[in-house]
């Protein structure tokens, strides 16, 4: 935490250097970026590191504002029915835009239409993790065990209707496995349970993890992502353990209201792009365990879109009902 403090301080004082144009061109004000998530949460932190590199190349201030509630609709729905002049971003993910759209029927936004995509700025999967103390050592071998006994085994995730939830639904579904999800709130215990053998499973993102992992505390089985991650760079695919599809994590972008003049759009596009290649940035999302991936506006919508049908499919196949993310 310290290197991202150290990190977001230099950054401020970099951009306090930068003087307003005098011709009336956008940005003349600061730019405010709504984050539907807690202060201090990873996503708050992400959305930090991003607006503090962006400050510097815009020459305004980026502000992040924190606007939770109602699982994160409250804060999204803010950006959707923000004015459309470039003064409004929104951090979105697969959580706001994807698993919203597949857990509520009645949003009071439309994940696609309502809003522009800006830039993506990262990915960060999801990893299976277990205790060094199961008899399965490997992905193969737990679901040799969990078909073995069908009910008998269980798995954690931060909470009903949250992306690890879904993700574990998705591994079970590919898996072809019947084991238990038991709903924490968090991760923090639901690790303690783990380490003492209560439950066998967990579907986690890999900072809260990482120490126990590289302890010998905890076993990661496999990272739920297309690659492997940086961070567990040991630790194999999903696919590369014998459970394709069940690709599952968070992609980070930033987005704008829908309207929002093209020229604006484009050159949020170029800052985003330079701050996902800023090796600063790099280091400092690399602590969050997200990899940087900048991409189009148009890569972000097909993301959105593709991830919606994806995730509300598993919402029906594993009958998710009242949930809440």
């Amino acid at each position: 935490m310290r290197r991202i403090a150290a990190f977001l301080m230099s950054v401020t004082v970099a951009s306090a250097a930068f003087v307003a144009p005098a011709f009336a061109e956008w940005p003349e004000r600061p730019v405010k970026l709504i984050v539907p998530f807690a202060a201090g949460s990873s996503s708050d932190t992400i959305a930090r590191i991003v607006a503090a590199k962006a400050s510097e190349k815009l020459g305004q201030q980026i502000v992040v504002e924190n606007r939770v509630g109602a699982s994160t609709i409250i804060g999204t729905d803010a950006v959707a029915k923000a004015a459309p002049d470039g003064y409004t971003l929104g951090l979105a993910n697969t959580t706001t835009h994807a698993a919203s759209a597949a857990l509520n029927t009645s949003l009071p936004f439309d994940p696609v239409k309502d809003f522009i995509p800006v830039a993506m700025i990262g990915s960060s999967p999801f990893v299976l993790i277990s205790a060094p103390q199961m008899p399965a050592k490997t992905l193969a071998e737990f679901v040799a065990l969990a078909k073995a006994k069908p009910g008998a085994l269980s798995y954690a995730s931060a909470g009903t209707g949250t992306l690890a939830h879904l993700a574990g639904e998705l591994f079970k579904r590919q898996a072809q496995v019947d084991i238990t999800h038991v709903p924490y709130r968090g991760t923090a215990q639901s690790m303690i349970d783990l380490m003492q053998g209560r439950i066998e499973l967990s579907v986690s993102t890999i900072p809260p993890t990482l120490q126990q992992i590289h302890e010998g505390k905890l076993r990661a089985l496999a990272v739920m992502g297309e690659h492997r991650n940086g961070m567990l760079p040991e630790i194999p695919t999903v696919a590369e353990a014998g459970v394709p599809g069940c690709e599952a994590g968070l992609w980070t972008a930033i987005v704008v209201p829908a309207g929002t003049p093209d020229a604006i759009v484009k050159r949020l596009n170029g800052i985003m792009a330079a701050v996902a290649a800023a090796s600063d940035v790099q280091q400092a999302m690399k602590i969050q365990g997200v990899d940087p991936e900048p991409g189009s506006p148009e890569t972000v919508a097909e993301r959105i879109k593709a991830d919606v049908v994806k995730w509300k499919d598993v919402v029906k196949t594993a009958k998710i009902a009242g949930a809440q993310q």
